[in-house]
């Protein structure tokens, strides 16, 4: 009797244990800074800061420049896909048709600088990334301002105006459904071409998904910079979500 009542406790102890470990297991997400136009030299650097952000804060970070990678039973291991300071037209029409259902499935996407320089004849991606860049004048100081301190990659900030040295990018085609993180003063620096409101961090839920999109990120010294590390890992950490599995009976379009 003793022996059973002692096995029961050890196969009791087990499932506890494995549905403890299942909870506990850390998301996953993916770097993608694929270029099909101007490559980004701080890319080298945002991938490794990334993962070294994921040991900092318990998710695993995989990277490529490979786009076969945007198939749906890949794309199912991640939490959230980010779109590295990639450039031109990254994307084939099968893996825009995956990574369209991975998104309406629940996913995330975080788009970081140059992700708004991708895919002008997808208007579905301009629109998950909230904007499409133009044009921007030389590497400057400028004057942000935190329009809303209630989302994780800007809470921490204790002031409303932040200066930062970046590149920075003007926009097209605002989707107006973004709800602005942080603007810039383009009275504070030459070259603006928004106007008196111009978005420069963003988020957004989006047909099924998460969106998240910073401009930052331009230069080696911003991926050093404490602020800006905390604002992109904010933003990330709100694209991964609750961790709830995908759920492909939302995605309604079909792969190709």
């Amino acid at each position: 009797m003793k022996k059973f009542l002692s096995l029961c406790l050890l196969i009791a102890t087990v499932i506890l244990f494995q549905g403890f470990t299942a909870i506990k297991k850390p998301a996953k997400v993916l770097v993608f800074s694929k270029t099909k136009g101007f490559r980004h030299a701080s890319i080298g650097v945002g991938k490794a800061t990334i993962q070294k952000m994921g040991l900092s804060h318990n998710f695993e970070v995989d990277t490529t420049e490979n786009a076969d990678v945007f198939t749906e039973a890949n794309l199912k291991q991640y939490a959230t896909v980010i779109f590295l300071s990639t450039t031109g037209d990254v994307l084939n029409d099968a893996q825009q048709s995956a990574f369209e259902r991975y998104i309406k499935a629940g996913g995330g996407y975080v788009g970081i600088h140059a992700a708004t320089d991708t895919e002008y004849d997808w208007p579905w991606y301009g629109k998950l990334a909230g904007a499409y860049f133009t044009s921007h004048p030389a590497i400057q100081d400028a004057r942000f301002v935190i329009k809303d301190k209630n989302h994780p990659s800007t809470k921490f900030f204790t002031d409303s105006v932040w200066m930062h040295k970046d590149e920075l990018y003007n926009f097209k085609d605002i989707n107006p459904d973004i709800k602005v993180l942080i603007t810039i003063d383009e009275k504070s620096y030459k070259g603006g071409k928004n106007g008196a409101f111009h978005p420069f961090s963003w988020y957004h839920d989006f047909d099924g998904g998460r969106a998240f999109y910073t401009s930052m990120g331009h230069t080696n010294e911003a991926w050093a910079e404490e602020k800006f590390l905390n604002h992109l890992w904010g933003g990330i950490e709100y694209a991964i979500g609750k961790q709830k599995k995908l759920d492909y009976n939302k995605a309604k379009s079909k792969l190709l």
